[in-house]
């Protein structure tokens, strides 16, 4: 029997930590950033989105790091895992360059990807993976687990397509875990494909084709007030949910991934005290 040698494993890592920086003040500092395979991370320039100004956050504590793909992927048998820690106090944006297209491969084994985040006391994650989309024939699992600290802040949001223009998904299973201290904040899993119980149903995605969430947390008081306030204006098949006084959920289904970005955008303009989009995001930027 001949075992397969073409199937990448992947483990990356990244740290970030405050640390003194001249004239008694502190910076963010990226402690370790260790690329492995297809998973190759590049520090960026990038400044934190415009609604971020409601968190306060000096530049000088916040760093930016984007994802390259440094390989086609992932293909079935693949495993990439990502880990990373969010020190005291440190903020980190996180994110992709581009789309992610989870292929078959040839042996038609099934890929997995994880990302292992915690973040400190204090700490502050912004994490946009960017689309991933579901080729035809593709078996693949992605799960992401981000553990927060007291006072800890997250904005995570996750896009995926069903498939490419014209295709039919592969089996594609997603999981985003988000807990306090290992206590559960949220935790959902959703199951796409020919193999998904009740997929040939109206029950899972309706016929739609993109599908994302926005899951935020933020201990300050009232912080959760818009999203329960929240009144949606041309925003179909998109839901607001405040799941605790210190979290809320968007979700939304679309036709395309042009669809599915506005909705979650004007979702969750409420947290954005009141501003319009243009303001908030800029002309061409999106939270």
């Amino acid at each position: 029997m001949t075992t397969p040698v073409d199937l990448m494993r992947a483990h990356a890592g990244l740290d970030v930590d405050l640390e003194a920086a001249g004239g008694g003040g502190v910076r963010a500092r990226i402690r370790r950033l260790r690329s492995e395979g297809a998973i190759v991370l590049r520090p960026t320039r990038e400044t934190l989105p415009r609604w971020a100004d409601r968190w306060d956050i000096p530049p000088r504590e916040a760093v930016s790091v984007r994802v390259v793909a440094g390989a086609a992927g992932p293909l079935g048998g693949d495993h990439w895992r990502l880990d990373v820690r969010v020190g005291e106090g440190a903020t980190l944006l996180l994110g992709s360059v581009a789309a992610t297209l989870v292929l078959p491969g040839t042996h038609g084994d099934e890929s997995l990807s994880e990302v292992n985040v915690s973040v400190a006391a204090g700490g502050t994650l912004v994490w946009r993976p960017g689309v991933q989309i579901a080729a035809s024939r593709c078996r693949h699992t992605t799960v992401a687990r981000i553990d927060l600290a007291d006072g800890a802040r997250l904005y995570a949001r996750e896009e995926f397509m069903l498939g490419r223009h014209g295709e039919m998904p592969g089996d594609f299973r997603q999981r985003l875990r988000v807990t306090h201290r290992d206590v559960a904040i949220f935790d959902q899993e959703l199951s796409v494909g020919p193999d998904a119980p009740g997929w040939q149903s109206a029950a899972i995605t309706g016929g739609r084709q993109a599908l994302g969430s926005v899951v935020v947390v933020d201990s300050a008081p009232n912080a959760m007030d818009p999203f329960g306030r929240a009144t949606l204006v041309d925003c179909p098949d998109t839901a607001v949910l405040q799941l605790s006084e210190h979290a809320a959920l968007i979700s939304s289904l679309a036709a395309d991934a042009i669809d599915l970005r506005v909705r979650l955008d004007r979702a969750f303009a409420p947290f954005t005290l009141g501003r319009s989009a243009r303001d908030v995001y800029g002309a061409g930027r999106s939270p």
